[in-house]
């Protein structure tokens, strides 16, 4: 029962990524003004919840002008944050089918860059917008966060279960092969 409850829900393990994938895309086909707007409205927000929290005072003038200031970086961690998500979720689909260690780093990084690269050429099809070699890097850097955190989440919860298994499974064949050594040692004499 428990191994064809597993066989069904195992594809839904694909699910995050590909709406990873279709939530970049979306964030793509948006027109350069659409999209300027968006990361200005975010930048705005963060300053003006900055000004806030630390009791700042400032007008609205300034607010605005430290958003535009900030717009690029915030535009461009945006990208690495995505990708960072895809990468997370790219690699659990394999991960969930077996794939370990540096072949599931390298799966994960390849899909990543390659759909960085085809998210560059679907941006030139889109008004106000181009493709940039510098943002399939700064994709290629948020993925790489994203693959180094899976390989530490694995490393650090995942890993040591499995030697606590195998350990346990390695005294209990210890422990048998003595019970056979003196259950035979018993028999000859």
């Amino acid at each position: 029962m428990k191994k064809v409850a597993l066989f069904f829900l195992k594809p839904l393990s694909f699910l995050p990524a590909l709406l990873m994938m279709y939530l970049i895309f979306q964030f793509s086909a948006q027109t350069g003004e659409l999209s300027g707007n968006l990361s200005y409205e975010v930048s705005y927000k963060i300053v003006e919840i900055g000004n806030e929290i630390l009791d700042k005072g400032l007008d609205e003038w300034t607010i605005g002008q430290y958003a535009y200031e900030i717009e690029y970086p915030i535009r461009k961690l945006a990208h690495m944050t995505e990708y960072f998500l895809l990468a997370v979720a790219v690699s659990f689909p394999f991960y969930v089918y077996g794939l370990r260690g540096f072949p599931l780093m390298l799966v994960a990084g390849l899909i990543c860059v390659a759909f960085a690269c085809g998210d560059e050429y679907h941006q030139s099809f889109v008004e106000g917008r181009g493709p940039s070699v510098k943002d399939v890097c700064i994709d290629s850097i948020g993925a790489f966060g994203g693959i180094l955190t899976v390989r530490l989440i694995c490393w650090l919860f995942l890993t040591p279960a499995r030697v606590a298994k195998r350990q346990e499974a390695y005294a209990y064949r210890k422990m048998e092969a003595r019970r056979r050594a003196q259950r035979e040692r018993r028999r000859r004499y």
